[in-house]
């Protein structure tokens, strides 16, 4: 009796844990996790001692199956990457520097250790600095009325939100052992409008080689034209085009490649491709290009 009060006691709690997790995680609560949540929660509110058999059998194997299905959400979960359901709301001024997926030395010898520790820890802070001050201070002009200063706060607020935004994309586009090609439905739509990967591989090496001065190469999901698109954007929000999502970004700023390709900005490119994250813009294709507009 003991041990099946035991048993009992550790259900309670887990299953108490799990509804705290999903809480946390803000899982939809019409996601079916929720609705067997709250049917085990019935089933161990419902308990009344001494268990028959046939009762604890019934709660084993609820939570058995509740397991299982807990252990596929975290392998979903991981294989998203950044890409989430249903993410709080960042306030204003709130942004902060989001980790990296691997280690600072992960991507040698193609993009040095020293490299990135600077590109995360001072550049890429700064853009989230820099966003949050933007946001803080049009948040006092709101409150104040005063907007004379809001030409300024908002070209602040377009280079550093685009900083922060595009980076934190280009660490997850690349994992150590990467390169190769893309797979599914991706690399059938980049066959679709490219021609063929060699060819969209070629024409987003140069876009990026060609980018003058700083900026980026972007591959972008277009829900208006229903197709892919390369994009070059100096710095980092200009000569963007509107209405498109960013599935897989190339930063050709020299702060990215200096310390190690000196002036090579090519040999930076084509080195770069043997670290992409193909999983990841996969992933983020197939969230995007379940938005599509009416075309024209």
């Amino acid at each position: 009796m003991s041990k099946m009060n035991d048993y009992i006691h550790d259900v309670f709690k887990w299953n108490k844990e799990l509804r705290a997790f999903l809480e946390s995680e803000n899982v939809d609560e019409n996601n079916e996790l929720w609705q067997k949540m709250n049917r085990m929660t019935d089933i161990m509110e419902g308990i009344q001692n001494p268990l028959d058999n046939h009762e604890l059998l019934e709660i084993q194997n609820y939570v058995e199956e509740l397991h299982a299905d807990m252990e596929n959400y975290f392998v979903k979960r991981q294989e998203l990457g950044s890409v989430y359901v249903n993410p709080p709301q960042v306030a204003a001024g709130n942004h902060s520097l989001p980790p990296l997926p691997y280690a600072y030395n992960a991507l040698e010898p193609y993009i040095s250790e020293e490299i990135m520790r600077l590109h995360h820890e001072k550049h890429h802070q700064s853009y989230v600095d820099g966003l949050n001050k933007a946001e803080k201070e049009l948040n006092k002009a709101r409150k104040s009325g005063d907007f004379s200063l809001v030409k300024h706060w908002s070209r602040e607020l377009a280079f550093h939100g685009s900083g922060h935004y595009l980076h934190t994309i280009f660490w997850n586009n690349m994992m150590p052992k990467g390169g190769g090609k893309p797979s599914g439905s991706l690399l059938k739509a980049i066959e679709k409008y490219f021609g063929s990967f060699e060819a969209f591989k070629k024409q987003f090496t140069e876009a990026a080689k060609q980018v003058e001065g700083v900026g980026w190469a972007v591959l972008v999901w277009s829900p208006r034209a229903h197709h892919l698109e390369i994009l070059q954007s100096e710095r980092h929000m200009l000569l963007t085009q509107w209405d498109t999502i960013p599935l897989l970004v190339l930063d050709v700023w020299e702060h990215a490649y200096y310390l190690q390709y000196k002036t090579d900005r090519a040999g930076y490119v084509k080195n770069w491709w043997n670290i992409v994250n193909w999983k990841d813009v996969e992933q983020r294709f197939m969230k995007a290009s379940e938005l599509k507009w009416k075309p024209f």
